[in-house]
C-alpha cells in the first residue's frame, strides 16, 4: 500500500508539473492579452530611418476617416474592423495583420497603395487582437475561417460582383494563404501575402530553434497546450499545402534578411504551386519590412499584380 501511495504521489506531481508547464507555454505562445500588442506604435526592431517612415504611415492611416464594422465569427465571437471607403463601385481589399500586431502598424504601407488606387479597404482586427473577441491566437487555423466570414460581409455590403482582394502580412499572410483552399466566392480575384510562414507547426518549431530550446520537449508542450487550452491542433492547417488547391492567383513577397520567418518558407509555398503563385524577394529587408526598404519596387510589383487580377476594365478605372 505504501508503494502505491508513493507512486500515486509521484504521478500527481508529474501531472500537475506538466499542467503547470502547459499553462505557461499557452500564455507565452497562444494567449492574447491587452497591452503593448494593441499599441500601433509598438514597432518591431528596425533602423531609425525605417522607424520614422513607419510611424508616419501609421499616423497618416489613423488620421483617415473610417467606419467601424463588426461581424459574428463562425464560432460566435464578435470581430471588428475598420472600413476605409474608396470611389463608387471600386474593388475591396481585406487586410489581415500579423501575430500580436495591429492593422495600422502592420498594413499601413499597403493601405496607402490600395487607397491611392481609389479602392475600398477593410482592415480587420484578428480574433484575440484589439477590440475583437477571443483570447487564443491559433496562427491562422481558425483565423482562415474568419477570412471567409469577412469576405461574406463584404459581399453583403458591396454586392457579390464587387472584386475582392485579400491581403496579409506575417501571420495574416499565412492566414489568407490557408484560406485559399476554402470555397472562396468567385469575386475573390487575388491574394497578396507578405512574409508568410509555411505552417503554424513549422514556424513555431523554427522559433523554438532560434531560442535554442530542446525541440522535442518544447513542441510536445506547445502541442499539448494548444490542444488543452486553445482547443486546436498545430497541424490543423498549412499554407504550403493549401495553395496546392487554390484557384486564385497569389503574390508572395518576402524579405531576404527576415530573421523571424525564414524566406525559405515562402519559397517552399511558391514551389507548391508555381503556376498560380508569383514570388518576389527583397534583399536587405527584415520581417515584414520589404515595403519600407524598397517602396517603389514593392508598389510596382503589387500594383501590377492587382491590376492584372482585376482585369482591363477595373485596371483602367483604378488608374483614372
Amino acid at each position: 500500500m505504501k508503494g502505491l501511495s508513493v507512486l500515486f504521489l509521484i504521478l500527481c506531481i508529474v501531472f500537475f508539473l506538466m499542467l503547470g508547464i502547459s499553462i505557461i507555454v499557452y500564455i507565452i505562445a497562444f494567449y492574447s492579452p491587452n497591452g503593448k500588442q494593441n499599441d500601433d506604435y509598438n514597432l518591431p526592431p528596425m533602423s531609425d530611418e525605417l522607424r520614422v517612415m513607419s510611424m508616419k504611415l501609421v499616423r497618416e492611416l489613423n488620421e483617415r476617416p473610417f467606419e467601424r464594422v463588426t461581424i459574428r465569427s463562425y464560432d460566435g465571437k464578435t470581430l471588428a474592423g475598420r472600413l476605409y471607403k474608396g470611389v463608387e463601385n471600386a474593388p475591396v481589399h481585406i487586410g489581415f495583420h500579423g501575430y500580436r500586431g495591429t492593422p495600422s502598424r502592420d498594413i499601413s504601407g499597403g493601405a496607402d497603395l490600395y487607397l491611392s488606387l481609389g479602392h475600398n479597404l477593410l482592415l480587420i482586427e484578428e480574433r484575440a487582437h484589439k477590440s475583437s473577441e477571443g483570447h487564443t491566437i491559433t496562427f491562422g487555423i481558425r483565423e482562415r475561417q474568419d477570412c471567409l466570414s469577412w469576405i461574406r460581409f463584404v459581399n453583403a455590403r458591396f454586392g457579390e460582383n464587387t472584386p475582392v482582394m485579400i491581403n496579409g502580412i506575417s501571420m495574416g499572410a499565412a492566414t489568407v494563404l490557408m484560406a485559399s483552399e476554402l470555397e472562396l466566392p468567385g469575386n475573390v480575384r487575388g491574394i497578396i501575402a507578405d512574409a508568410p510562414y509555411s505552417s503554424p507547426e513549422k514556424i513555431i518549431a523554427s522559433v523554438v530553434g532560434t531560442l535554442r530550446l530542446p525541440l522535442k520537449p518544447a513542441m510536445f508542450f506547445l502541442k499539448l497546450s494548444a490542444r488543452l487550452f486553445g482547443g486546436f491542433t498545430l497541424n490543423g492547417a498549412s499554407a504550403e499545402e493549401a495553395v496546392k488547391h487554390t484557384q486564385v492567383p497569389i503574390l508572395i513577397i518576402h524579405g531576404e534578411a527576415d530573421d523571424f520567418v525564414p524566406c525559405e518558407m515562402s519559397r517552399a509555398i511558391y514551389n507548391s504551386n508555381p503556376k498560380m503563385i508569383e514570388f518576389h524577394t527583397f534583399p536587405g529587408a527584415g520581417h515584414g519590412l520589404s515595403f519600407l526598404v524598397d517602396r517603389p519596387r514593392y508598389e510596382a510589383i503589387a500594383k501590377a499584380f492587382i491590376l492584372r487580377c482585376l482585369g482591363p476594365q477595373q485596371a483602367e478605372e483604378s488608374e483614372i
